[in-house]
């Protein structure tokens, strides 16, 4: 079950500019909204939609049936990519998957209804399948 939209207004998008001297800080979804724990991401990056899958997968056996999970990022842009060794030009690549820009500050999972010590357990074995540093954090 890989997440992607249902339907996009355009098939290609162009990739944003990237500028490291801006640090890339998140308002909005910068906070826990619907559980008690979450995991916040501490770097700018793109998460893939089956990276987002893993983690969710590796967190609903952690959590098994009693807990409930929040997946707060959605994969809507798409990627493309050309072949291996084909030559420069031709125009654009095709779309190879869709992945969630994610900034620093920005809670991906919140997780309720368990006890604090699984909580965390199943958010630390989320975020090792991530391709970026994260933090647990809480409420209180």
């Amino acid at each position: 079950m890989a997440l992607l939209p249902k339907k996009v207004k355009f098939r290609k998008w162009q990739r944003a500019r990237k500028n490291p001297k801006k640090r890339q800080l998140a308002t909005r979804g910068a906070k826990l909204s619907f559980g008690s724990f979450g995991i916040r991401a501490e770097e700018p990056k793109w998460i893939k939609s089956n990276q987002i899958e893993a983690a969710r997968r590796v967190m609903s056996r952690a959590i098994q049936k009693t807990g409930k999970i929040w997946i707060r990022i959605f994969p809507d842009k798409p990627i493309t990519a050309k072949p291996a060794e084909v030559k420069m030009g031709k125009g654009k690549g095709d779309l190879v998957g869709y992945v969630a820009p994610v900034k620093t500050g920005t809670i991906i999972f919140e997780v309720d209804g368990v006890e604090e010590s699984v909580a965390r357990e199943a958010l630390r074995k989320a975020g090792a399948k991530l391709p970026l540093k994260t933090k647990i954090i809480s409420r209180v």
